[in-house]
């Protein structure tokens, strides 16, 4: 940690205490703040690295309908990438957002029942599919085909060498004639209109490439990386040629908050998603390309005092999803220094801290932590603090505070 890290994160430390401080009411654990100055610096830099190109919001990594609509004002934003048709539904029906991509098939079919029902919600959400099965669920979902369904088609963009495919296990679409076969497949179906297409490189925008104690293993993530931005492109490319015979796709989606410039810079892609990059969570701290503000923290108070050299707070373990391994782990990251311990780790009732801080603290101190992926710590919690400087400026409902859960 350098020493300019260590002063900020101090600072902070002290900001967001005088903040839940000066609140008029006592605010329970976890108390879940994002800092807006951060919010709105990532959001401004995320706009910068797309250039000319439109950010689609990706909702899963935001979670919190009053930051997506906040996004949604900055220049440059446009769009919503959902992870749940109702969630969808919701966006629309409040008003946030009139173009919604879902990111991921759906099998609900009540929330397809209600989608089919309503023109304005069926020319405002996009379905996507990568099987033929996924329009049958919708048939069977409706009794009429007078309302058009959009679709968009999810297309693998995985790595493939040596015989292995590097990156999320999404799609079968893979070759152009896949891709193409269910293409014309779509087109020529009553009832659906094909709009669009999406490539997420996932082993791209989601990896970090920049660990300062993985100098190794970051520089092989480098070369994986060009080596599936160039195949990528290629494919891109030999697929759009074909796709736009068939259908005026209105846009082609890709990347994410840790590809941005890669995948913008690709002509067939017309828009990036993001979302991670507005809160930047711990597993955005080693990126090569860009440095986010840590904006996303959730404070714990100590509960107990082990012993002179330790501090034990209420609750805590908030563990992300992936790969089991450590950096699933919550960050102690205020005051700077903390540690957890390798028996216990984060827990649910209670998280053990180690590091010279802790024989400081006393019972009553917030400790503030950052989850390790963006968007999750909202499933936990049901009310965003949102900090200006030193003040909670508005308390506002994540989706779990408005009782749902996608």
């Amino acid at each position: 940690m350098s020493s300019s890290d260590y002063v900020d994160r101090n600072r902070l430390w002290s900001r967001l205490r005088s903040a839940v401080d000066a609140h008029p009411e006592p605010l329970p654990t976890p108390i879940a703040v994002v800092d807006l100055d951060a919010f709105d610096a990532n959001a401004v830099d995320l706009s910068r690295r797309a250039g000319a190109k439109t950010i689609r919001v990706a909702s899963k990594s935001v979670r919190v309908p009053a930051l997506i609509e906040r996004a949604l004002a900055q220049p440059g934003y446009s769009g919503v990438l959902a992870f749940s048709l109702r969630e969808a539904l919701l966006l629309h029906e409040s008003g946030i957002s009139d173009d919604i991509v879902m990111g991921y098939p759906t099998l609900d079919r009540g929330a397809l029942a209600d989608l089919v029902s309503s023109p304005a919600a069926a020319a405002a959400i996009t379905l996507m599919i990568d099987d033929v099965a996924h329009l049958d669920v919708v048939d069977a979902a409706r009794h009429s085909k007078a309302v058009p369904i959009r679709i968009a088609l999810d297309i693998d963009a995985g790595l493939r060498m040596g015989g292995q495919h590097l990156g999320p296990k999404r799609s079968p679409l893979y070759d152009t004639a896949t891709v193409t076969s269910l293409a014309r497949t779509v087109a020529a179906r009553d009832g659906f209109r094909l709009v669009g297409a999406m490539t997420y490189e996932g082993q791209v925008a989601g990896v970090p490439d920049d660990v300062p104690s993985q100098r190794a293993k970051s520089l092989v993530v480098r070369r994986l990386k060009h080596a599936s931005v160039s195949q990528l492109a290629v494919r891109r490319r030999e697929i759009a040629d074909v796709l736009y015979e068939i259908a005026d796709l209105e846009f082609w989606n890709g990347g994410g908050s840790g590809s941005v410039e890669s995948t913008v810079a690709d002509p067939v892609v017309t828009e990036v998603a993001a979302g991670s990059g507005l809160l930047a969570p711990g597993l955005f701290d080693h990126y090569q390309s860009f440095s986010p503000q840590p904006a996303a923290f959730f404070g714990l108070r100590v509960s107990r005092k082990p012993n002179p050299a330790m501090a034990t707070v209420h609750g805590g373990g908030l563990i992300a999803s992936g790969p089991v391994g450590d950096d699933r782990a919550p960050i102690p990251w205020a005051p700077p220094g903390l540690h957890l311990t390798g028996l216990e780790g984060a827990g649910e009732v209670q998280t053990p801290l180690t590091g010279h801080p802790a024989a400081l603290l006393a019972i009553g101190d917030l400790v503030w932590f950052r989850h390790a992926k963006s968007g999750e710590l909202f499933e936990h919690i049901t009310t965003a603090h949102l900090v200006s400087g030193a003040s909670i400026t508005d308390s506002v409902p994540t989706y779990r505070g408005l009782g749902y859960a996608f």
